[in-house]
């Protein structure tokens, strides 16, 4: 697995307290898509299986570390709903948590992760928090999640809190420099995309993604002055809410330019774009805008079997029915 520079602070500072025999049975850990917080807990599992770790470092020769390295150790646990679910019921939960309880088949810690814990059910999550309120002995787990508040509260409670923060820009782009060979404008805005998680920017500058998103933006001026549809087949993805971030990206910068705040674009290699939207419409209307998009959003996230394309295609006939483009000045 990757190691990024930007986790090298939460690793020593983790490690460190479990040497002085401060750390917490339970670490929630609230990190973006692409900070590496899967990384961070495979780093520390690493440590806390090895027999012989050497100051911060595990050993990498002992018969824990050959385990871990072949992801065959017994006493370490990945719990996720299975593939093509989004729920992960209370059976499972159940079944790992009563091994826990047992001596670990290598003698040392057990282990058990949970790379989402917004899948846990409420009767899964009740079941963990028992656990967690009377921890087995040398057991020790890692939640991660990308929004904490949808957790029960009881739950975040008996965890200690790790917030993985995105690095300062700067040394984002030096890292993401090394990775690809595209121009820093890109790299900037892939960055600022990805509300600054490094891995988040690498994947997306990938050919696939980083292609979708300039064919919205080289869409965008002609759907505007001619038949808003245009947007359809660009929008009208399996990431349609990912494609609906980057048009809203747009218009917020629109109004940013608006407010003489250039400095402050997401999109820099794009201020083509950018500034014929801030030109095509009034400020009231960039705002109304961006509401609708959110909204439109928010249904494709949460409201379930929703028609997308009908979704998107009503969006985008209230969006030119109901904003009109008005020249400013």
């Amino acid at each position: 697995m990757n190691w990024f520079p930007w986790l090298n602070q939460p690793y020593r500072q983790l490690i460190t307290q479990h040497q002085q025999g401060r750390s917490h049975h339970a670490l929630l850990i609230q990190a973006m898509a692409g900070m590496g917080d899967d990384a961070l807990v495979w780093g520390i599992s690493r440590w806390l299986m090895c027999q012989q770790p050497d100051g911060l470092k595990s050993c990498g020769q002992c018969h824990g570390c050959q385990l871990m390295q072949a992801n065959t150790h017994p006493d370490w646990y990945r719990l996720e709903a299975e593939k093509g679910k989004n729920t992960l019921g209370i059976d499972a939960v159940r079944q790992v948590t009563e091994k826990m309880y047992h001596f670990g088949q290598q003698g040392g810690a057990k282990i058990v992760w949970l790379p989402d814990a917004a899948q846990l059910s409420e009767a899964a999550a009740n079941a963990l928090l028992k656990t967690l309120e009377e921890p087995p002995a040398n057991s020790w787990f890692f939640l991660s999640s990308r929004d904490p508040s949808r957790l029960l509260a009881t739950l975040r409670s008996r965890c200690m809190t790790l917030h993985l923060s995105p690095p300062e820009e700067g040394l984002s782009l030096n890292w993401l420099k090394k990775q690809t060979s595209q121009d820093e404008a890109m790299l900037v805005a892939a960055l600022r995309l990805s509300a600054g998680a490094p891995e988040a920017a690498l994947n997306l500058l990938a050919a696939g993604p980083w292609q979708a998103r300039q064919k919205l933006c080289d869409a965008l001026p002609a759907a505007l002055q001619q038949d808003i549809l245009q947007l359809l087949p660009v929008l009208n993805g399996d990431d349609a809410a990912v494609r609906i971030g980057w048009l809203l990206s747009l218009l917020l910068d629109a109004m940013k330019w608006q407010q003489n705040a250039g400095q402050w674009l997401s999109n820099v290699d794009r201020q083509d774009v950018v500034t014929l939207l801030a030109e095509h419409f009034t400020p009231t209307a960039l705002n109304s805008s961006a509401q609708g998009w959110m909204r439109c959003r928010e249904q494709l996230l949460h409201v379930a079997a929703v028609n997308r394309e009908l979704l998107l295609t009503d969006q985008l006939l209230s969006w030119a029915d109901n904003m009109k483009p008005a020249l400013i000045g």
